[in-house]
């Protein structure tokens, strides 16, 4: 890749997506467009910038972002979040249900990837209110800027070597086992499916379709790739769609020092709305 097609690719990701790629991810960014310059039938990256130059190019950026943005996910990554909820932040929001008349538990998977986080939660709140009886109606908002990650998550079908991760109980409670031509893959099972809904959403374009706040976001592992005014820009719109007293869980590797924000931590990767 040319350093001038790089610069190319560097600033139309950032227009588009906020996707800030530092100097070292050429060469990660030049293994992903492999794929697209095989879709596209283009020998080489400049005539790939030449077709996102084009007026055609619009119908292909959707792709690019794409490729730029997919992560790498697992089932229950980053336990502390777990334990979190059920340790500090399901009781704290039980207390409160009646008196703040909350008729559902509202969360929301900000950047979703191929479905295990959102999925997750969905299983780790199954747990707890069979465990802490009486239960609460739930809903999940899950949302990506991909699309093609998107559909592989509203599926909810899954190889073995990611579902053997999991405790052999809660994948025999959780999932059902492919038979036939779906042998060796595993489907999230209804109850848990019809929970999370999955929409298409760039987290800084707009105003997410959501008319109710959230007692619980989880946006984790999605502001290292963005500069410092991004991340303060995301962090405070997140906050304006929680509940006084909710819930913003980040990654552990990403640090919310130096962004203004005034949520309370709480726990590492873990933060608090002030209550009034």
């Amino acid at each position: 890749m040319r350093p001038h097609d790089y610069q190319f690719i560097r600033d139309i990701v950032y227009r588009h997506s906020r996707i800030n790629l530092g100097e070292d991810k050429q060469e990660l960014v030049s293994a992903r467009l492999g794929k697209r310059l095989r879709a596209t039938g283009k020998a080489s990256i400049g005539e790939y910038c030449d077709l996102l130059r084009s007026p055609s190019g619009s119908d292909e950026l959707g792709n690019l972002i794409d490729v730029i943005s997919t992560n790498h996910t697992y089932f229950f990554r980053e336990e502390g979040h777990f334990s979190a909820l059920r340790d500090i932040i399901l009781p704290d929001l039980v207390r409160r249900r009646t008196t703040e008349s909350w008729a559902a538990l509202r969360l929301w998977s900000a950047a979703c990837s191929s479905g295990e986080e959102p999925y997750s939660v969905a299983i780790a709140l199954d747990e707890y209110f069979n465990a802490h009886p009486p239960s609460w109606p739930r809903q999940i908002e899950a949302t990506d800027i991909s699309s093609r990650i998107l559909a592989k998550a509203e599926a909810g079908i899954y190889p073995a070597e990611t579902v053997s991760r999991l405790p052999a109980a809660m994948a025999k409670t959780y999932f059902q086992t492919g038979y036939g031509e779906q042998t060796g893959l595993f489907r999230v099972k209804p109850a848990i499916r019809d929970i999370v809904r999955f929409r298409r959403l760039n987290l800084l374009e707009g105003q997410p379709p959501f008319t109710e706040p959230f007692q619980i976001i989880l946006c984790r592992n999605v502001m290292i790739y963005f500069d410092r005014p991004t991340q303060e820009e995301l962090v405070n719109r997140l906050k304006a769609r929680l509940v006084p007293g909710g819930y913003l869980l980040v990654g552990h590797s990403e640090s919310l020092t130096g962004i203004n924000h005034g949520l309370k931590l709480i726990r590492p990767a873990t933060y608090q709305k002030p209550l009034r």
